[in-house]
């Protein structure tokens, strides 16, 4: 009966949901929580480590081109447009905070797609570097010895000007470092550029289509187990994927971030023309 309550709803029909949805998010209704990834800072913005300070809000868009107008969504006229700025390099953010009821394997689903800001008459299909997600994750004050758990993927589509086309996972951060004097504030920033790791037979293409301008949506999914903290699956598209060597970000558990179940979305450029990673919508859910 749930199942077939779910297929009745266009809007639930296209994601394949555990038990219990969690969150729904359609950026038709807004930004449904979705916000800027602001670095920690104390006394001045200034003490903010140079990744985050980069970051600015995700917006709502109508995915507006020059030469065809309003795209639109897959069934809307909105979507979420995390944009970076115009350098090489440059990566920006949004996250979605909330906490966790239960341990138990939760699911990402969302439509993504991702391209460059058609400022030339010109493919462009390698000035996107990459594009992907991650979740901030730790258990409860009651959990005895726990970790911070940071499940990290990204597809890589092109590095230097040439194609990769790869998925990749990170299991180390950057060391972490003080903020200000008070001796509360502390800082990392988990999505430098070093310590990628290709996921084993990760390869995959893409649909970019013919022109920069020319949009299509792919489907992610990502299984993940809050009581073992390990992946269980991961698939895009028409592809599932083997997590048998995917690793984690593990570090110590903090003090103020109890139960947190944070979700995170991201575009890389490769190119001095800003990438976007526009979202249609997003559904997690959990098997409780």
């Amino acid at each position: 009966m749930l199942r077939a309550l779910r297929l009745a709803d266009p809007a639930l029909s296209r994601f394949d949901p555990m038990r219990r949805i969690i969150s729904h998010d359609d950026f038709s209704r807004g930004h449904c929580g979705w916000s800027q990834l602001v670095g920690n800072y104390e006394d001045t913005l200034d003490t903010m480590l140079p990744g985050y300070a980069q970051h600015t809000s995700a917006m709502l868009s109508t995915l507006g081109h020059w030469d065809a107008g309003s795209h639109g969504g897959i069934d809307s006229s909105y979507a979420l447009k995390i944009a970076t700025r115009p350098r090489p390099g440059a990566q920006n953010v949004a996250i979605k905070r909330l906490t966790m009821r239960e341990r138990c394997p939760i699911r990402f689903e969302a439509y993504v797609t991702f391209k460059p800001e058609a400022t030339e008459l010109r493919l462009s299909e390698t000035d996107v570097r990459s594009f992907g997600f991650l979740f901030d994750l730790q258990g409860g004050d009651g959990d005895g010895p726990i970790d911070r758990v940071m499940p990290h993927m990204r597809f890589l589509n092109a590095m230097g000007g040439s194609h990769v086309q790869k998925w990749q996972f990170k299991s180390k951060s950057t060391d972490f470092k003080a903020i200000g004097d008070s001796n509360k504030t502390a800082s990392h920033y988990h999505l430098a550029p070093d310590d990628w790791q290709d996921l084993p037979g990760g390869e995959q293409r893409l649909c970019y289509n013919e022109i920069a301008t020319k949009v299509n949506w792919s489907y992610i999914r990502f299984d993940f187990d809050l009581r073992a903290m390990q992946a269980l699956s991961f698939r895009c598209n028409d592809r599932e994927f083997d997590v048998s060597a995917f690793e984690p970000i593990r570090i110590p558990a903090m003090k103020n971030l109890w139960c947190m179940l944070n979700f995170c979305l991201f575009a890389e450029t490769d190119a001095a023309k800003r990438a976007f990673l526009y979202v249609d919508s997003v559904c997690v859910s959990g098997d409780f």
